[in-house]
């Protein structure tokens, strides 16, 4: 029985975490958004997705041009063709992080890590052209992808975790970001991945104030009116 028990208890917790359009609807709905641009990225003639992605890119120009339209499509889009590790970053960040504090409050979460990131390591960047420490074409590079939301919302989620999670949580991210940081030293990575886990980390107080907890008992049934106690009726009647 004690092993049935830790079976069942071990699944319960299990099934407690996997998404569902019930728990986590805002992280399923992105995924799927995210899932369609990636197969027509796969199907659709290279030089359409590459017009597409072009004008969705929040590289220099497009934030000088269009940032309305760069900073929101260019997060429907993935970087490369692989579309499988973002379901698990968005399975272990996004999913969890609804779940505590729910979609609303996540989706601006992996929003504002998203616009945050962006600015910050695009602005370095037509710093750096406008100085002069980087060629022109810098400011047309392309700039898709959800790794600022999915870093926020990992930033965001180990404020929620206890110390141990905590430090796991943003250990490993740091490692995956010097890791990136030293293979490709891209300007635009080394920028926007650290900014987006501390744009998380920022909002630790205001997700903490908003975390979800169990639902308060209901009160009990409220009389009806002229109803007399039970107690009170016998007093009456003593009185009598």
């Amino acid at each position: 029985m004690l092993r049935h028990g830790m079976r069942a208890g071990v699944a319960r917790w299990l099934l407690e975490r996997v998404p569902t359009p019930r728990r986590t609807p805002f992280t399923l709905g992105y995924l799927a958004v995210v899932g369609a641009t990636t197969t027509f990225a796969g199907l659709a003639h290279p030089e359409l997705v590459q017009r597409l992605q072009e004008a969705s890119s929040s590289d220099g120009h497009n934030l000088l041009q269009h940032p309305l339209r760069a900073l929101v499509l260019s997060g429907f889009w993935v970087a490369g063709d692989a579309w499988v590790p973002y379901l698990w970053g968005f399975a272990f960040t996004l999913a969890p992080l609804e779940r505590k504090v729910g979609s609303a409050r996540a989706a601006m979460v992996f929003a504002i890590g998203h616009v945050v990131a962006t600015l910050l390591s695009q602005g370095v960047v037509i710093t750096a052209v406008e100085t002069g420490r980087m060629a022109p074409e810098a400011m047309d590079h392309l700039d898709i992808g959800v790794s600022y939301g999915v870093l926020a919302c990992l930033g965001a989620v180990a404020g929620l975790l206890s110390w141990r999670g905590r430090l796991l949580a943003l250990g490993g991210a740091g490692l995956m970001i010097a890791e990136q940081i030293a293979s490709d030293k891209d300007v635009v990575t080394a920028v926007g991945h650290p900014a987006a886990v501390l744009t998380g980390v920022a909002l630790w107080r205001w997700l903490r104030r908003a975390e979800r907890r169990p639902p308060r008992p209901r009160p009990a049934a409220a009389k009806a009116p002229g109803a007399v106690p039970a107690h009170g009726a016998a007093r009456v009647r003593a009185a009598r």
